[in-house]
């Protein structure tokens, strides 16, 4: 597991060369797995208001660089598909994007439904359990009492 601060400002930026990109690519190399996870707040894909922040988008590649398998970020609830860090479905190398903050204040609505986007809600609060394997994972969206929106899969690792 990996975490990273994507309020770039305030980490002297995310920007290739930079501090935080270095570490990254420094520690993926120190620590080669089979299954990797990486998380932070502003998610580079997303149908939603807050989505397509470009900035992160060095850490993507740093990540798919490394075969890393999972990134999580926040706001609402979608899944992509594994893709490369610039749209393109990719099943073999991909990383699988969760797009989850579903335990926040309100939700936004979806807008033009992003390139490999495999499942999304806007209007269920609930949690996402995600076990991590040796050479897989799973995902399942627990709903809160009452709403019927679930999600669930398996992928493997790298």
């Amino acid at each position: 597991m990996v975490v990273l601060n994507s309020n770039c400002s305030e980490v002297g930026g995310c920007a290739v060369g930079l501090r935080q990109v270095k570490w990254l690519r420094a520690d993926l190399a120190a620590h080669p797995t089979t299954c990797t996870l990486a998380y932070w707040h502003a998610p580079l894909y997303s149908s939603r208001e807050h989505g397509n922040n470009t900035y992160v988008r060095p850490f993507w590649r740093a990540l798919y660089e490394a075969d890393a398998d999972v990134v999580l970020s926040d706001h609402d609830y979608e899944t992509f598909a594994p893709q490369d860090p610039y749209r393109s479905f990719d099943s073999a190398r991909g990383i699988r994007e969760f797009v989850v903050g579903t335990g926040g204040k309100s939700h936004y609505p979806c807008g033009n439904i992003e390139a490999n986007s495999r499942a999304r809600n806007a209007n269920t609060y609930g949690v996402l359990k995600l076990t991590l394997h040796p050479v897989s994972f799973t995902w399942k969206f627990v709903p809160q009492s009452g709403k019927t929106f679930t999600d669930s899969g398996t992928a493997a690792c790298h």
